[in-house]
């Protein structure tokens, strides 16, 4: 049985940390802890630090640390770590988001696998709070979770060639939304307003790992007053 967690080398100015091998929301508390405790002992040291559901990326300037310097960094802040336990004071953001198979063509499938309705299906995924676990694929890509049981969908077999920006998506038991337009293989359900990446602002991505996020439901009207696009999906 591996011993957790596990520094994995992963190249001249990196180190990967695994805490976990399995997703789970408890874990949440022990990422954002240890990437707390590595902004504070790497101090300008630091050049990146990527979260993800079981691990964390450090890279460090290797001009002023060496593999083994940024390894015993590691080691000290692991030894004294943590979890976060109180997360009730997390960003919390709210996206809105017109369900509509016009934006959302996946929804008829979600409705044939899970034999529910769409009002039900818009219910269950609204009604719940999700956590960014995660930025990746694309910039300002958030992967959240984790999604109610009743939703989960598998991903399309093949990947639409254009996803467009704004489209809310769900696949396995995590649910996102794409901030540019982009290929993609998650089951669209919507398309929210709202701004997620953005070059000119501070954080360019508007979740951050750790926040808290709901998904609003909004009418036609609504969602165009707020600057939604409403062009229905392309046919593939």
């Amino acid at each position: 049985m591996s011993t957790l967690p596990r520094l994995e080398n992963a190249g001249m100015d990196a180190w990967l940390v695994r805490l976990f091998d399995s997703i789970d929301e408890r874990n949440m508390g022990w990422i954002t802890a240890l990437v707390r405790g590595c902004e504070q002992a790497f101090g300008d040291d630091l050049v990146d630090l990527v979260p993800s559901y079981t691990t964390v990326l450090v890279q460090y300037d290797p001009l002023r640390l060496d593999d083994d310097q940024a390894r015993k960094k590691l080691q000290a802040v692991l030894a004294g770590l943590t979890p976060d336990r109180d997360h009730a004071d997390a960003p919390l953001k709210e996206l809105p988001v017109w369900y509509h198979p016009s934006v959302g063509p996946d929804m008829a499938r979600l409705e044939r696998h899970t034999g529910l309705a769409a009002e039900r299906l818009i219910r269950l995924h609204s009604e719940h709070e999700y956590r960014v676990f995660a930025l990746g694929f694309a910039p300002g890509f958030a992967f959240m979770g984790t999604l109610p049981a009743e939703l989960e969908l598998p991903r399309l077999d093949t990947p639409r060639p254009r996803v467009p920006a704004g489209s809310v998506a769900i696949a396995g038991r995590q649910t996102s939304a794409y901030p540019r337009p982009s290929p993609g293989g998650w089951n669209l359900l919507g398309r929210t307003s709202a701004t997620l990446f953005d070059p000119r602002s501070k954080h360019l991505s508007l979740l951050q790992v750790g926040d808290r996020v709901r998904f609003v439901p909004v009418d036609k009207a609504a969602f165009e007053r707020l600057g939604g696009d409403t062009s229905p999906m392309e046919t593939r």
